[in-house]
């Protein structure tokens, strides 16, 4: 059928954050990164990305910009996924924020709870879907401190939950997308989302 769209549509939000590294991620797995900054940009979105960045900036221009409402209710039954500060926007609580993040996941989460700048590190990460470990990329990263009843932990740094999911909401402590294995946002694309990724792309 002429027109018709075989890629799916996954927003970024892109308000204050790492829009573009998403993006290539996304264009890699054969999908079509979309630049959300305005309500109008979630019409025909099949996915959502919450990427990193400050989490107090983030939540005064959900405001500012009108997103706040209708991406709450997109997230509510969409697909989504949180990364960094995009978990504390998806939490159920956050300590000192301006406003109530969107609650759609049933955790606490303690904003710049590994330190500073100065205190961003790299390690390995165990992740249970993938069955096996990724290098995860931890910078001023919240902390989850509270797991609430039907939240999945999904991935572990020496123990300790560092991604969790409940329903169709994804969210994560650190950034998969500064790495050069794509395959924890596949497998959100691919059994999350329930779209089709590119075969190959994922990376090592």
């Amino acid at each position: 059928m002429a027109g018709r769209r075989t890629a799916p549509r996954v927003g970024v939000l892109a308000l204050q954050g790492d829009y573009e590294r998403h993006g290539e991620v996304l264009r890699e797995l054969g999908a079509e990164p979309v630049r959300l900054s305005l309500p109008e940009h979630l019409a025909s979105l099949d996915a959502m990305i919450l990427p990193g960045g400050e989490s107090t900036t983030m939540v005064r221009l959900l405001d500012a910009t009108g997103l706040r409402a209708p991406i709450a209710r997109f997230v509510r039954s969409r697909p989504v996924m949180g990364t960094c500060a995009g978990l504390i926007l998806l939490a159920r609580e956050s300590d000192r924020l301006p406003a109530p993040p969107l609650g759609v996941i049933d955790i606490g989460a303690g904003r710049n709870a590994f330190g500073r700048q100065v205190h961003s590190f790299t390690d390995e990460v165990e992740v249970a879907p993938l069955r096996d470990r990724v290098t995860g990329v931890f910078i001023r990263a919240p902390r989850i401190t509270r797991l609430g009843h039907g939240v999945e932990v999904i991935a572990r740094w020496r123990g300790e939950p560092v991604g969790v999911r409940q329903g169709r909401a994804v969210a994560l402590t650190f950034h998969p997308e500064l790495t050069a294995d794509h395959r924890l946002h596949a497998w959100f694309l691919r059994e999350v989302a329930e779209l089709p990724t590119a075969t190959g792309a994922e990376g090592a």
